[in-house]
């Protein structure tokens, strides 16, 4: 495949990723403050709500009207395995606490792949109506238009958002994460959607985000936004303890070099 054609196949995907995320977020959002749970997953507090599995069930069924044949992984429901090389890789709701409980940050991730690697995506914010989207080697945009990350390069101004896992071990390495970072940046923020968090890195709102234990449905379209956007990404495949990292680039090593510790 030529890269003119690489890049209009993936435009047309970023296209189908904008149309269905933000049907998806608008089916979400009519339904806030209505939340109820259906069950747990990993632990008690790891709740799926029967909004998240009529969400995704809606999203794959947009997605299959418009690329026939795609394979489809999503957060809720059994993979379907296409006949063709499209992916999808689909969080029907990001911030699924948040939704819970009703609090303003919540959002669809959808990610598409060619040959197994992810080259769009969109993220819609359900309550700002907000989307972000992006295509390998275009950029990133939100609502159709450029963005880029903040050029800060000083970590002690730097505003970082984080999340934090259902695994209680986890979550103790994640204390003492935040026992080192919190005394030299500028503050820290949790706000329940890595998506979000990783667009808002992309678009200034954040100047940089980290978290550990993230599956690839939280961070496949958000992370492209990102790096499409100019931050520098690193994900839990290739990171020290399974820790994905997006920020400024000139704030980039000096966090990473507090997040990553010999005793995590």
């Amino acid at each position: 495949m030529s890269a003119g054609s690489a890049t209009t196949r993936a435009r047309h995907l970023e296209d189908v990723a904008i149309q269905v995320a933000s049907l998806a977020a608008s089916y979400v959002c009519a339904r806030s403050g209505q939340a109820t749970a259906a069950g747990t997953k990993s632990s008690p507090t790891d709740v799926v709500t029967h909004t998240d599995m009529e969400c995704e069930q809606l999203i794959r069924s947009e997605l299959l009207a418009r690329c026939p044949g795609s394979s489809i992984v999503g957060e809720e429901l059994d993979d379907d395995d296409g006949g063709n090389n499209v992916g999808w890789i689909v969080d029907p709701i990001d911030g699924t606490v948040n939704f819970l409980y009703d609090l303003p940050v919540v959002s669809v991730s959808i990610a598409a792949t060619l040959e197994g690697e992810v080259v769009a995506g969109a993220v819609a914010d359900i309550h700002r109506n907000e989307v972000f989207s992006a295509a390998r080697g275009t950029g990133a945009r939100r609502m159709g238009e450029t963005i880029a990350p903040t050029a800060l390069t000083d970590l002690g101004g730097a505003l970082v958002a984080t999340g934090f896992a259902y695994d209680a071990r986890l979550r103790a390495t994640q204390a003492q994460m935040l026992i080192r970072l919190l005394p030299v940046c500028r503050d820290i923020r949790c706000m329940g959607s890595a998506a979000l968090n990783l667009c808002w890195v992309g678009c200034g709102r954040l100047d940089a985000y980290f978290e550990r234990d993230l599956k690839v449905y939280d961070y496949a379209a958000g992370a492209l936004i990102a790096l499409e956007a100019g931050a520098r990404v690193e994900l839990p495949a290739t990171t020290h303890s399974n820790l994905a990292i997006a920020a400024a680039v000139g704030v980039f090593d000096p966090l990473r070099s507090v997040l990553v510790s010999p005793r995590d």
